[in-house]
């Protein structure tokens, strides 16, 4: 029987999303490719109730997170109903509807048919009546814009979720995104773009500035670069590794020595805040307040902890910043 730690709210700063009422904490659990069958239970379970004890209230998924599609919301299921039952108004839940889940036209993208069918397919497999954030998970290019949103609207007005956000959106799909729902009386809440270090196109593109005046919080994926900004690949590149493996997301060619190089440079600058590497790359996307949260995924409890660690230090001067960006530009 799971008893949640009594001081888990101690230490986690939890964030305003734009402009409602819902706090986020800094770092979120992304339930992304550690739940599923290929994973021991046991450690699944022992994640989530690390990351619950350290104060990370927000679990995040999507309809097709596993492998396979629709086992990360399945195993989330089976703990809500062993570990966390009595835990539910404490969590915050999003998923998302976007990419491929089944055969045929109306598996994937952006239609009110696919949306609206795979939110039911994903209250089922996580046993909810609701979820807390429902996202579309990317831009459907062949469907008009007030569709998709019109399916997020329907889903809040069908006490199905309780927000909506969206996902790998443009800044201006996400300013005609924000026109759209505003005027069918749902806000858009967030919006979860990739944003690391070494990838800054959410800066690059405006997209910041627009969540900035549209007053859109942001919850950003991929802070860690698919573990790229860790000290896992400092001295090469580790047999069980991601990048050692035949992973999409991460493969060896990616990882040169020019890249290598700037990443022991990134881990001095680490050091010198007495931050692993990781904790850095955390630190550095949760600057200033302007990010709302921050996902990381865990493949262990320990390497949870480590990720709840960068809350320690969440500040840099103008030098740090200046040496970072001289580093990740050269």
């Amino acid at each position: 029987m799971y008893t949640a730690h009594p001081d888990r709210y101690a230490d986690m700063p939890y964030r305003r999303t734009g402009r409602s009422g819902l706090k986020l904490p800094a770092l979120s659990l992304g339930l992304w490719h550690n739940f599923g069958p290929d994973r021991p239970v046991e450690t699944q379970r022992a994640i989530l109730r690390r990351a619950f004890d350290l104060g990370v209230t927000h679990f995040d998924l999507a309809n097709n997170y596993g492998p396979p599609p629709g086992a990360a919301e399945s195993a989330l299921g089976e703990f809500l109903k062993s570990d966390f039952a009595a835990y539910r108004d404490e969590l915050v839940i999003s998923t998302k509807a976007g990419y491929l889940m089944w055969p045929g036209p109306y598996g994937e993208w952006g239609s009110r048919k696919y949306v609206l069918s795979s939110l039911d397919q994903s209250l089922t497999r996580m046993g909810l009546d609701y979820v807390d954030i429902f996202y579309s998970h990317r831009p459907d290019p062949d469907t008009p814009l007030e569709e998709t949103m019109g399916a997020l609207h329907s889903a809040v007005q069908q006490g199905k979720a309780l927000y909506v956000g969206v996902s790998n959106y443009s800044a201006e799909q996400t300013r005609e995104a924000v026109r759209i729902l505003g005027e069918l009386g749902t806000p858009l809440l967030i919006h979860q773009p990739r944003y690391s270090m070494l990838d800054r196109r959410p800066e690059e593109e405006g997209l910041l500035d627009a969540l900035d005046e549209l007053q859109v919080g942001s919850i950003v994926f991929s802070p860690l670069e698919q573990g790229v900004l860790s000290a896992r690949y400092l001295d090469g590149i580790p047999e069980g590794s991601r990048a050692a493996s035949d992973s999409p997301f991460l493969n060896s060619d990616a990882l040169t020595e020019e890249l290598v190089g700037r990443l022991r440079d990134l881990n001095d600058i680490a050091k010198s805040r007495g931050q692993t590497l990781a904790q850095l790359a955390l630190a550095w996307v949760l600057r200033g307040g302007r990010v709302t949260s921050a996902l990381v995924g865990a493949s262990s409890a320990q390497q949870l902890e480590d990720s709840v660690g960068a809350i320690r230090n969440l500040d840099f001067d103008a030098d740090e910043l200046a040496r970072i960006d001289a580093i990740v530009k050269r």
